[in-house]
């Protein structure tokens, strides 16, 4: 839903209508996750996607349907054997989609909720997938602010309580509730989506290693900071043009900025001076992923400096050094993949074995809470 929220604003403030499908559940080896969307607009555009091409067509149809009728429902695809032509997810999950027409007028807190991802804001989207309430209701809830209707006040009172509690952890899922809102009730489904901001990813050392890496974490949507405290090297033209560049001693800005359970650090200095004290930071404050780059011998050798310093055992066993995962990776571009591998891996539970050497579910259940080997150059391969 965020990366096609920059074309609904836009039909959106044109008071164009569009028909909005998003994933509300899922089970088994269902090929995208709750909150993916597609929307069909103006012009019978189409943006985005709910099952990577498998309902579609079918979708694209129910889309269409909700603008013209405006009304919403709910839908579920799933594997058919009894007739090959029919929609569904040849992968043998199933999804369950809300389709609905979306205006300003009867939607408010469509809007809300664009503005809000736009500026950087978290924000919740809760809205009614079924039961004694109004299908496709919304409630946007900010920090500090509600907007929209579920159709009583009751469970209006009760989603913004539970929504406010999704904002700290950018989670999206069903939740059920009585009509009022009352919670030992399961008569109402609501869907509430949150879009937390983008987590940060903090690469230090500009090189050509972290220019590829900066890269591809742009990619895979994060923010990225690049540090280092040689002006001659950190200069924006040698960076993605989304990158913030900054120039001071790592450690020093690492002390300055706030972190959180989704923020990758990635040290490519290679250097004692700046890994030591940086790493010393970093290992002692939330993050999702902690890599430093070099051989085994320079990682032994940080290592015995860091315990030194007064870090723990578990602090130490914290970090992913030489970081990446074994692709063979010999250039800054090779390197950037292996270790983009590495922190998805390490976000949903995977191994990094091949998918074909392995056997069960290609989309397993995210791991609870969510989201090596190296070269003697010190590059992960």
């Amino acid at each position: 839903m965020r990366d096609i929220l920059p074309v609904l604003g836009r039909w959106y403030t044109a008071r164009q209508p569009f028909g909005l499908a998003t994933v509300v559940g899922v089970s088994r080896s269902a090929p995208r996750g709750p909150g993916a969307a597609m929307a069909v607009g103006p012009g019978d555009e189409v943006v985005g996607s709910v099952s990577g091409g498998c309902v579609e067509g079918a979708v694209f149809e129910l889309a269409r349907e909700a603008v013209a009728d405006g009304g919403a429902r709910t839908e579920t695809f799933g594997y058919s054997d009894e007739d090959a032509f029919a929609a569904g997810l040849t992968c043998g999950g199933e999804i369950t989609l809300l389709v609905r027409r979306v205006t300003p007028a009867a939607d408010p807190a469509f809007g809300a909720v664009a503005d809000s991802v736009a500026a950087g804001e978290p924000v919740t989207m809760a809205t009614v997938t079924g039961g004694p309430a109004p299908i496709g209701a919304a409630l946007a809830v900010r920090p500090g602010r509600v907007t929209g209707t579920l159709g009583t006040a009751g469970l209006d009172a009760a989603v913004t309580a539970d929504a406010h509690g999704g904002l700290a952890l950018g989670a999206t899922g069903m939740r059920h509730y009585g009509p009022r809102g009352q919670r030992r009730e399961d008569a109402v489904g609501v869907f509430l989506q949150s879009f937390a901001p983008p987590p940060r990813m903090l690469v230090f050392g500009a090189i050509d290693y972290a220019a590829a890496v900066a890269r591809i974490g742009a990619f895979l949507g994060y923010r990225v900071t690049v540090c280092d405290a040689r002006p001659v090297f950190a200069t924006p033209r040698r960076f993605p043009p989304d990158a913030e560049v900054v120039v001071e001693w790592p450690h020093r800005y690492l002390r300055e900025t706030g972190t959180d359970e989704r923020t990758v650090i990635c040290v490519l200095t290679h250097d004692p001076k700046f890994d030591v004290p940086l790493l010393r930071e970093a290992l002692r404050r939330p993050a999702a992923y902690i890599g430093a780059m070099g051989s085994r011998r320079t990682h032994a050798e940080r290592a015995r400096q860091l315990a030194e310093a007064g870090l723990t055992g578990p602090e130490l066993a914290r970090l992913r050094s030489p970081l990446g995962l074994d692709l063979g990776a010999r250039t800054p571009e090779d390197v950037a993949v292996s270790v983009a591998a590495e922190i998805v891996a390490l976000r949903w539970g995977g191994t990094g074995t091949p998918l074909s050497g392995t056997e069960g579910a290609v989309h397993p259940r995210p791991p609870k809470g969510s989201d090596e080997k190296g070269c003697e150059s010190g590059a992960p391969g």
